[in-house]
């Protein structure tokens, strides 16, 4: 694998690549793309390693091992790379364990153990020990994508170390590697050791007993440094518990036994609200005699629009009660709250027992790392300052103390956190990009270390030391056990070979910065980027790396940790990278490369970049990222923009000029539509048609209908010519987009045959009018700016008379809900059209409010639009399901056809293998007699081509309906034909 044209005789790194691709039988890449997908975590800083190595199997870590030492080159082990603290980057060797050495080896319910390796997402470990009623407590934030080898490098925590303690009280057997290569098994006592290394641990260990007992401060967090105390003998010399949270400096884990536990059976959730954050930290310790299970908080700058469904308050506890029946735990958390409010600070308290009502709060929690990246006004927020612990006792002085001191440099953040542990995260809007504000943010970081220490707390209380604080290990252990620090990791490894410039000997934390390669003025850009200044580099530094793009486990239940509504079932988000596991398919992978892209260092051609186009190509333009990204990244408009730029001047794929121009062509080719169809008819004839325009032969093409809307709507017109029954009513505009027009216009039909029943008189624009969509995702920017300036023309006189749109295609009416505004930024028009889009549910429940559908009365299957969930929303059509009898929930995920991408030659099996991770299944666990709705034409396309099935727009069940309804009575034309429709399978 990787970059062979990289591989020439100039090449100072041939023959450590030649090496290991020697002994490694698992992934050695050096391309450029493999190194610029892990130059980051999710911190502030940036490594350039050589190259990334997947190893297979222990022996294979063994061997990258040799191979670098032979060649003086560092080893820095990787997971998930969520980390915070900037431990999961390096300058030599990274090895990837999420690749290969993600098993989990054995779950044993009679001990209540697992073994896992190491790339293991924390997620797959719960799902599997969840079939005997098991979990591994600790679960941060990241848990559906974090690995457990990483939370073992961190010592990582998440919302029930309350209950269940960190990732530390949790192991019970490490298999390592040290850099030397010597084999280690860690459990407590020295027996797994190596001679040498046992008997230089002990010989420190007991020249230093008095320093390990007094010099280690007693918190529920005390993440910093390494934890060197767990080796004393009243603690049962707890070899495990040490190297637990060393950050990948003293040896390589390969293998790990960990505690699993019993949660109960039922949660509920105690939602306290305080007039501050500092009168909710003073309470959150109170709470733990009721033996809560979480205590987290959060203040009102971080909550947002949420708030309105919270309690009465500036700042809430989160507090999850648990028990044997949803009963005992509704009880506790009642209890609980008549207990916080006997003492007079709480402002308001509600109980939530709902599952789905827990899920909506709990992903306001754990989306935090990446909503708290932005401030209530726009302004960037970074990580670096990020989660120290106090006493839980001393959490509200130390954050009063904590915000005078954020005023005294004028700085601004939104602490969250474990309240109940004393822990706190917090993001600052700390200017990174100039000398400046690097000073200001390296005198506060040295000031606030010290008032941590002062209330004697932990620098970090669950992300780790890594560069971000292990410069300022000194100002909380002191000088003597920094010493001990340096000597513990020269007996594990002499050579340093592990992770240099982490926990001891650090790097300063203001060196490494991954801002200092970015451009420092903007580049020309199409999109105007409104919510980051119109600077791209600005808009692709949203990706903060916190890799929910990355999940691929379904949701795991109600509660803190037990899923944010982003897995299988709901979310959208990263439809590419949930089947290939290939990073560079995230959203953080295109992020990362095209950060890359703009330093130029490992990217060195921009936009013309072929490991961008590579990462971008199988990018569905779901636009699932900018809604389920916590940090708002909007991947399929970084892609639009890149494609713009890649292609300039030089000749592009032959889909971008078929498919890209689809409308065009559709309306040129109308009047020929007859002949069309007879050619679509014979196989030789499509299979060259699908050659020379770049379609994906296993594909049948979509052939245009007979009849466009547009065409039976003016033969409409004319017939009703001096019909004076639409006076009077409600005027709304049915937007007739190409896909409705000349594929299904049965839709558009059915939609007036709906619209006019609910009391609402319909008009369509005298011309043709596009949204652009077809010309925006194939990065055809130029063209797609002129199709909608001409569309807004058209549009004119019913912006100016302020009448609603009406959009039947998700994918259309969203592109007018954003494209529009961002490619015209300067036309009113274009504002006044993108708020006029309502979708077909929208536009009946604000202007036909009164109005009853027909019951239908079955039971659902099928597909929300992606672009529905990313930016229209679908609130408004569930309820007009529910009115109209329809029971169900439709399927999240993509469907995987997604406009032109699952038609474009070489995306056939992943646009496959993307709707079978959804969509296929719900077909086919659907009961009986369900109907099945996808309103996006592209939906309807791939479940008919992939499961034989006809699916529907809701307008057109509707329209069914009150055709039987008024069976008799003279049915539209079009609209059933006249002919009642009394079910279907």
């Amino acid at each position: 694998m990787g970059d062979h044209s990289s591989r020439s005789a100039t090449d100072p790194h041939a023959s450590l690549r030649a090496a290991l691709g020697a002994v490694v039988r698992g992934d050695v890449d050096f391309s450029a793309s493999a190194r610029a997908l892990t130059t980051m975590d999710a911190s502030n800083y940036r490594r350039v390693p050589l190259g990334v190595v997947a190893p297979r199997d222990a022996d294979d870590v063994a061997a990258v091992l040799a191979v670098c030492r032979e060649h003086g080159v560092p080893v820095v082990p990787r997971g998930g790379g969520t980390s915070v603290a900037g431990q999961a980057t390096g300058e030599g060797i990274v090895l990837d364990f999420t690749r290969h050495m993600n098993a989990i080896v054995s779950v044993d319910a009679q001990t209540r153990t697992a073994v896992v390796q190491p790339g293991v997402v924390l997620d797959r470990l719960r799902t599997a020990a969840g079939a005997y009623g098991l979990t591994f407590g600790p679960d941060p934030s990241t848990h559906g994508r974090c690995t457990l080898g990483g939370m073992i490098g961190n010592n990582a925590c998440g919302a029930h170390s309350v209950a269940w303690g960190t990732t530390a009280d949790n192991v019970t057997a490490l298999d390592v590697l040290t850099y030397d290569g010597e084999r280690a098994r860690l459990a407590r006592g020295y027996e797994g050791l190596p001679q040498l290394l046992a008997d230089g641990v002990r010989a420190l260990v007991d020249g230093h007993l008095a320093l390990l007992r007094t010099g280690f401060p007693t918190l529920p967090r005390r993440i910093s440094g390494y934890a060197l105390d767990a080796l004393l003998p009243e603690r049962r010399t707890d070899v495990a518990r040490a190297f637990t949270g060393s950050e990948g400096t003293l040896g390589v884990l390969t293998e790990a036994t960990v505690r699993l536990v019993r949660p109960p059976a039922a949660r509920a959730l105690a939602v306290l609200g305080y007039p501050d954050e500092g009168a909710a930290a003073d309470a959150a310790h109170l709470l733990l005699p009721h033996r809560p299970l979480t205590v987290e908080g959060m203040s009102a700058d971080l909550v947002g629009d949420a708030a309105a469904d919270l309690p009465r308050g500036a700042a809430w506890l989160f507090v999850e009660t648990g028990g044997d029946t949803p009963a005992e735990a509704a009880a506790g958390a009642a209890a609980l709250c008549r207990a916080a409010a006997a003492d007079g600070a709480v402002s308001g308290h509600a109980v939530v027992t709902d599952p789905a009502g827990q899920r909506a709060l709990w992903r306001v929690r754990e989306d935090a790392a990446g909503t708290a990246t932005r401030l209530p006004d726009g302004s960037e927020a970074w990580p670096g300052w990020e989660d120290c612990a106090v006493p839980p006792e001393r959490l509200g002085a130390y954050l009063r103390e904590f915000r005078a001191l954020l005023g005294r440099h004028g700085l601004r953040g939104a602490p969250y956190g474990h309240f109940a542990d004393g822990c706190v995260h917090v993001r600052l809007d700390v200017d990174l990009l100039s000398a400046a504000g690097v000073r200001r943010y390296r005198a506060f970081s040295a000031e606030v270390a010290e008032l941590v220490v002062a209330h004697g707390g932990s620098l970090s209380g669950e992300h780790g030391d890594g560069q971000a604080r292990a410069e300022l290990l000194p100002l909380m252990y002191g000088p003597r056990a920094v010493r001990l620090f340096e000597r513990f990791k020269d007996l594990w490894d002499p050579a340093g070979g592990l992770n240099p410039g982490m926990v001891v000997r650090p790097y300063r934390l203001d060196e490494n910065l991954r801002f200092d390669v970015l451009p420092r003025r903007p580049v020309p850009v199409e999109f105007t980027y409104p919510g980051d200044g119109g600077d791209f580099s600005t808009a692709v530094r949203r990706c903060v790396g916190v890799a929910k793009c990355r999940e691929t486990e379904p949701v795991a239940g109600a509660g803190a940790g037990a899923g944010s509504g982003s897995g299988s079932g709901e979310g959208v988000m990263c439809p590419s990278y949930r089947v290939t596991r290939d990073e560079r398919h995230s959203t953080r992978g295109r992020a990362r490369l095209l950060h890359e892209m703009l330093a130029g260092e490992l990217i060195t051609d921009g936009w013309r970049s072929r490991e961008v186009r590579e990462a971008l190509d199988l990018c569905l333009a779901c636009k699932g990222c900018r809604s389920d990204c916590p940090a708002g990244v909007d991947m399929a408009t970084y892609k639009a923009e890149f494609l713009h730029h890649h292609y300039a001047g030089r000749p592009r794929p032959a889909a971008h000029y078929t498919m890209g121009r689809l409308p065009l062509w559709l309306h040129l080719g109308a009047p020929a539509t007859p002949l069309i169809n007879e050619l679509l008819s014979r196989p030789r004839p499509t299979a060259l048609a699908k050659r020379l325009s770049g379609i994906a032969p296993e594909r049948d093409l979509p052939r245009p209908a007979s009849e466009p809307f547009t065409r039976w709507w003016r033969r409409r017109a004319q017939a009703r010519k001096g019909d004076a029954g639409g006076r009077g009513r409600s005027t709304v505009v049915l937007w007739p987009d190409t896909f409705t027009n000349y594929f299904s216009p049965s839709v558009g039909r059915a939609a007036v045959a709906v619209l006019e029943d609910a009391g609402l008189r319909v008009v369509v624009p005298p011309k043709a009018v596009c949204c652009g969509l077809t010309w925006v995702s194939t990065g055809q920017l130029t063209q797609a700016r002129a199709v909608l300036w001409r569309t807004l023309r058209v549009m004119a006189p019913a912006l100016d008379a302020g009448l609603p749109v009406v959009g039947l295609e998700p994918s259309c009416t969203a592109a007018l809900r954003t494209d529009l505004t961002e490619l015209l930024p300067d036309d009113p028009r274009a504002r006044r059209l993108a708020s006029s889009a309502r979708t077909f549910a929208q536009v009946l429940e604000e202007r036909a409010p009164l109005w009853e559908p027909p019951r239908v009365d079955r039971p659902v299957a099928g597909q929300t639009h992606c672009h529905q969930h990313a930016v229209l929303g679908d609130a408004a059509e569930r309820r007009l399901r529910e009115r109209a009898g329809l029971g169900g929930e439709l399927s999240g995920g993509c469907c995987g056809l997604a406009g032109d991408f699952g038609f474009t030659r070489g995306h056939y099996d992943v646009s496959v293998a993307c709707a079978e991770e959804q969509l296929l299944p719900s077909l086919r666990q659907a009961p009986h007699g369900a109907e099945v709705l996808a309103d996006g034409f592209s939906c309807r396309t791939q479940i008919a081509q992939l499961a034989g099935v006809r699916g529907r727009h809701l307008a057109e069940v509707l329209a069914e309906a009150l055709a039987s309804r008024t069976c008799g009575e003279g049915a539209d034309e079009g609209v059933g034909g006249g002919t009642c429709h009394r079910g279907r399978k």
